[in-house]
């Protein structure tokens, strides 16, 4: 009997090598949003530089390896792989600027309501949640009002940064649902060319007609774009498609939630920027909702039949 068979799915963890690359893959991305607040560009043209550079590398490996793979994808391929680029440049378009106005570790844990999210679109497209689901969602809730109060009480900015990253959370979650279809299809590379093209173009657009500048900065400032394309972009998403060959998904998610409070220890040390005490209780609330949420994916939900 396989390692697999003996144990529940939410219970199946990396082996010790995937534990490794899962570790670091947190940490890769825990620097994200440290990295894009210390950046002196636009945040529109962070994203940009970001996603174009990571369509390259992913370009780049699926010509070498999956080059009769695009011959071979259909209409409906392409177009799942480019509606998932759409969400997903939606989501760095209001993620990214929201890192600049609010505080990291505000802006960091909100993003990370994209599992509630993807909780009610999977009610709305017929799914029936476990009562733990919900519970989870009321206290991730809660915790957002907490946190969106003591924001609100420091700067209007501040609240609007809030506001992005919960949009930045949506549209993360709309990514993932149609990511998760045209995977089953694609190849990882092939995938995430189309995905990562399309985004690129997305906050090309939008960087045109905000009129914000693509060039021009400083040396620090490019390398600081080169160290968020590496450490997420690649390294962090990369790393985590990796380990989810040996552990299963409840596994992973709970590992990412730890984004949150890394993102928050880099800003404070890196930054200095500490989040207000008032906002504390919020964050701890919205961090425990979270995880009640994914661990109630373990529990499997039978589908609502279709009433059309």
């Amino acid at each position: 009997m396989s390692r697999i068979e003996q144990a529940p799915e939410s219970l199946v963890l990396p082996p010790p090598r995937d534990a490794g690359l899962l570790a670091v893959a947190v940490a890769g991305v825990s620097a994200s949003g440290p990295i894009m607040a210390a950046t002196a560009a636009p945040a529109l043209a962070i994203a940009f530089w970001r996603n174009a550079l990571g369509a390259g590398s992913s370009g780049l490996l699926a010509g070498l390896r999956h080059r009769a793979e695009f011959t071979a994808l259909d209409r409906r391929d392409w177009t799942v792989a480019a509606v998932a680029g759409a969400f997903l440049a939606a989501h760095f378009g209001t993620w990214t600027p929201a890192v600049k106005l609010t505080s990291v570790a505000s802006a960091t844990a909100l993003v990370a309501t994209q599992s509630v999210f993807a909780g009610l679109i999977a009610a709305a497209a017929g799914r029936r949640l476990p009562r733990l689901a919900w519970f989870g969602m009321a206290l991730a809730v809660a915790g957002t009002a907490l946190i969106a109060g003591a924001d609100f009480a420091i700067s209007g900015r501040a609240l609007a940064g809030d506001l992005l990253a919960l949009l930045g959370g949506l549209a993360s979650a709309a990514y993932m649902t149609a990511g998760a279809r045209a995977r089953r299809g694609m190849s990882a590379a092939a995938y995430t060319t189309i995905c990562y093209g399309v985004c690129s173009l997305g906050l090309l657009a939008a960087c045109l007609v905000g009129r914000q500048s693509l060039t021009g900065y400083s040396g620090r400032a490019w390398l600081l774009i080169l160290a968020v394309t590496g450490c997420a972009q690649l390294l962090g998403h990369s790393l985590v498609n990796v380990v989810l060959r040996s552990a299963s998904a409840t596994v992973v998610s709970l590992a990412i939630l730890l984004e949150t409070p890394g993102a928050a220890l880099i800003a404070a040390v890196w930054l200095h920027q500490v989040p207000p005490a008032s906002a504390v209780p919020g964050l701890v609330l919205l961090l425990a909702g979270l995880i009640v949420v994914v661990r109630s994916g373990d529990r499997t939900a039978e589908p609502v039949p279709d009433l059309d």
